[in-house]
């Protein structure tokens, strides 16, 4: 499919209250993979704000090495950003983003929530997922590349849904093509690493937690369960386990790092 970057700067120009990053877009119909290339474009000179956007990709990469399935229609773009940030807390720039992205979401109309730690979910199915990597000097993020896949048009599993589907089931289309797409993933990247670098973690962190869908829920760790209170600032969940002992009830707490369990999602039909 065709990407329209007139269609884009537009969408950007008239979404943008003020301007912080200069994005330097470049658009590809496919790539393996669109955070390699930007890599490879900052080995060569690019600058923080240049944009890689892709409408398929062949090798793409999720979090912790698994494969993300790419297939056409989709919207894939990575972001270079230079948040010189303590590289401890390389994951705040995940949070920002998933909130970010899905607080633009929800103004246009569509109703993202945040799944922890890193997907973005419209009626409890994936629509998008957020891929963070970072190069660190003297323990400080000197450079990052926010790889962002977002459910268009393209064919998804059973447990995701695809951005247009839902418009169709709600009779209704806030997002009106791939480029207003792009566009709101964009300002809304740009609007949580201002929350983040302007406001502080607290507050985006709070903001974070509002759109965490993951709250109450029910999880077990060693077949112990226990239930979802919140989020730490370094991205570990946070979950409250209760026992009782010697007739005692005991509380208890534990965080839990990215990557350690599966919070999963539910199967259903639109």
């Amino acid at each position: 499919m065709e990407f329209n970057q007139q269609k884009l700067e537009a969408a950007l120009k008239s979404g943008r209250k003020h301007k912080s990053l200069a994005f330097s877009v470049h658009i590809f119909n496919s790539l393996p993979s669109t955070n390699q290339t930007l890599w490879n474009l900052l080995n060569q000179g690019a600058e923080q704000g240049s944009v890689v956007i892709a409408t398929q990709q062949t090798a793409g990469r999720g979090q912790w090495g698994r494969q993300w399935i790419s297939p056409s229609g989709g919207l894939y773009l990575s972001v270079a950003i230079a948040p010189k940030i303590d590289a401890s807390d390389s994951y705040q720039l995940t949070l920002a983003t998933a909130w970010g992205i899905a607080s633009q979401l929800r103004q246009c109309g569509v109703s993202v929530g945040i799944k922890w730690p890193n997907d973005l979910v419209l009626n409890g199915r994936k629509l998008g997922g957020i891929l963070t990597e970072t190069r660190v000097n003297n323990g400080k993020i000197t450079q990052a590349v926010i790889g962002v896949g977002i459910n268009w048009i393209n064919p998804v599993p059973e447990t995701g849904i695809n951005l247009e589907s839902w418009q169709t089931s709600q009779h209704s289309k806030p997002i009106s093509c791939l480029e207003m797409l792009t566009s709101t993933v964009l300002l809304g990247i740009e609007s949580g690493m201002e929350c983040l670098c302007q406001e502080g973690i607290s507050i985006l962190l709070s903001r974070y937690l509002d759109l965490l869908t993951n709250m109450g829920d029910r999880v077990y760790v060693n077949h112990l369960s226990g239930t979802v209170i919140g989020v730490t600032p370094q991205g570990n969940l946070r979950v409250n386990f209760k026992a009782n002992e010697s007739n005692e009830l005991i509380t208890s707490e534990i965080s839990i790092e990215p990557g350690t369990i599966s919070l999963g999602y539910y199967k259903s039909s639109l």
